[in-house]
């Protein structure tokens, strides 16, 4: 390990007001009589933390630090440096400067001169060393090396530069016939069968100033996977354009497409959206899974009392049920599960959507088209001469439909829709706001449903631990009278994902829902005459039972479904 300024280290201390000089002078002579380093001095008596421990030895060697969470693989730093040396030397290439042959590297001893110059005959390049924790290289390498898309990219990246070089020989414009070559092609098949394999939501490709970032939204998380050369990007935008059915000579505007993708027995849908930004093209692609069919109410997360409201709510032979939520929050996922329960042959169900993500075989989708006039409205209008007897509309946002829907519930039909509000009280007032008459509304609202979506614990590497007093009070006063009678008397156990090579070292594999439901009663719809707040009627559902959505998160914590981070993240505010 290289040395490196003792005084200078104590000195980030000082200077940074984490400790003054009198405790660092005490620190520095207490360690020298117990013969350890201030570092593991400081470690052992924990009189600082990891990170700031890190900054000053950085501070000390005047390198820079490196966090390698969340870091992508640069194809090719990881191509010039294998995954041997890293191994070998305990260190780990982050990133690769083309224009000026410089290799970033992360080290635990940044200033050793052997293995820097050792690195640089081998590859050729110039490196330039950051520090980093030692355990955070080691997970770098086991997961960019052996489980990142690299590899493959890396092979088609240097196929592609050989191309290149060879057609500028022969032509200025490249145009076409760049992005009909097999290394885009290979490029953007590995971009596409790594985000199948790991159950990707949407992937990112994004323009920068110098390199392309490519990011996988992977349980409802976006994760940066890969890093590609700016002078790559035209040419990949263009084939996944060209595969989209897209115009690739219009990069002003923005632009939507879809394409299909088989991999193996699982196919895929991809819709594309493009949009143009100062440093290029941003692509996102969302994938919709064809094959494995669609999610049980069970699975999704639904059980218990909550399960019970909802199936009475949907065997009403008319009403409206509305799913609440942000964008991404599930809902409708949430909608096709309770269609699929419904759909039989005795039975006329319509949808009307934008854009339609899942076909449902035996259900008439309807996918709006507002330039060619069909519009939620007008859908909808047009859906009460075609006899059905269950309709879908794939979100309440004008006056227009607020009004259809409530006219269609009233003349027998069962309506399901979403609004966009943050619980389920707040869907009524967000009603009346969009002109609604409250005893329109006290007549014809079945249910109101609230959701978010968290992730699952990875059941491979789950662990349990005890909660601490202060959570443990705080899950005790939230759950009141719904906490579980074993833990009556006894200490809270929580659950969290050790991370592992199933999860990605995550510690999450999937995601599962919670829920909250308000069941309009005779109590309800007297607030909902009186235009009660939703706080109120919010209040009065709590007295008749409603398991709130931040209760059924805590529910579902103590049971093991997912962790109590992943519940303050998206509940905390509720």
């Amino acid at each position: 390990m290289s040395a490196y300024s003792i005084s200078r280290f104590l000195e980030y201390f000082e200077k940074n007001n984490l400790l003054d000089a009198k405790a660092l002078n005490e620190i520095k002579i207490d360690a020298l009589k117990n013969a350890i380093p201030v570092e593991e001095y400081l470690t052992k008596r924990s009189l600082s933390t990891p990170e700031h421990i890190m900054q000053a030895k950085a501070y000390a060697m005047q390198v820079q630090l490196i966090k390698l969470d969340g870091v992508a693989a640069s194809p090719q730093a990881l191509s010039h440096i294998s995954e041997g040396i890293a191994r070998q030397y305990a260190i780990f290439p982050f990133e690769y400067d083309q224009k000026n042959s410089i290799i970033k590297i992360a080290s635990s001893d940044p200033l050793n001169l052997e293995t820097i110059s050792f690195l640089e005959k081998k590859t050729g390049k110039t490196i330039v060393p950051f520090l980093a924790d030692p355990k955070e290289i080691e997970e770098a390498i086991n997961i960019q090396y052996q489980q990142s898309i690299s590899p493959t990219v890396t092979s088609a990246l240097e196929e592609f530069g050989g191309q290149k070089k060879q057609q500028e020989k022969t032509t200025t414009n490249m145009g076409d016939r760049m992005v009909k070559e097999p290394p885009i092609s290979k490029i953007v098949n590995t971009m596409l069968e790594f985000a199948v394999k790991a159950r990707a939501s949407d992937i990112h490709v994004e323009p920068q100033e110098t390199r392309t970032r490519i990011r996988y939204r992977i349980d409802g998380i976006l994760n940066e996977k890969l890093v590609l050369p700016s002078s790559l990007h035209e040419s990949l935008v263009s084939r996944i354009k060209i595969l989209a059915q897209m115009r690739i000579d219009e990069k002003r505007i923005p632009q939507d497409g879809r394409f299909t993708f088989k991999i193996g027995s699982e196919e895929v849908d991809l819709r594309v959206s493009s949009l143009p930004t100062v440093h290029g093209e941003k692509i996102v692609m969302r994938l919709l899974k064809k094959t494995g069919g669609i999610p049980s109410l069970p699975d999704l997360g639904l059980q218990g009392v909550q399960m019970k409201h909802l199936e009475l709510a949907i065997t009403k032979p008319y009403g409206i049920i509305l799913v609440t939520g942000p964008t991404g929050s599930g809902k409708t996922t949430t909608l096709y599960s309770v269609l699929s329960r419904l759909n039989q042959s005795s039975v006329n169900i319509l949808t009307l959507e934008d854009p339609v993500e899942y076909e449902i075989p035996g259900i008439n989708q309807v996918q709006i088209n507002p330039q060619a006039g069909l519009t939620f409205a007008n859908g909808l209008r047009s859906f009460l001469r075609q006899d059905p007897n269950i309709i879908l509309v794939g979100e309440i946002r004008d006056q227009e439909t607020t009004a259809l829907a409530i006219q269609a519930a009233l003349t027998g039909h069962l309506v399901f829709s979403t609004l966009h509000t943050n619980d389920a009280s707040t869907a009524i007032p967000r009603l009346l706001d969009l002109g609604a008459e409250p005893f329109l509304i006290a007549s014809v609202l079945n249910a109101a449903l609230g959701q978010r979506i968290v992730r699952r614990v990875c059941p491979s590497c789950k662990e349990s631990y005890q909660a601490d007093a202060l959570l443990d009070k705080k899950i005790r006063e939230v759950l009141g009278n719904f906490l579980p009678q074993e833990f009556n008397g006894k200490p809270l156990m929580l659950w969290r994902g050790k991370g592992c090579t199933e999860c990605g070292n995550t510690g999450y594999y999937g995601r599962v829902g919670i829920f909250e439901i308000i069941v309009t009663s005779n109590a309800v719809n007297k607030l909902i005459l009186q235009r009660a707040n939703a706080e109120v009627i919010e209040k009065q559902a709590q007295e008749e039972g409603l398991i709130t959505m931040k209760q059924d998160g805590f529910l579902k914590t103590l049971r093991g479904e997912t962790t109590i981070e992943e519940i303050l993240r998206v509940a905390e505010d509720m």
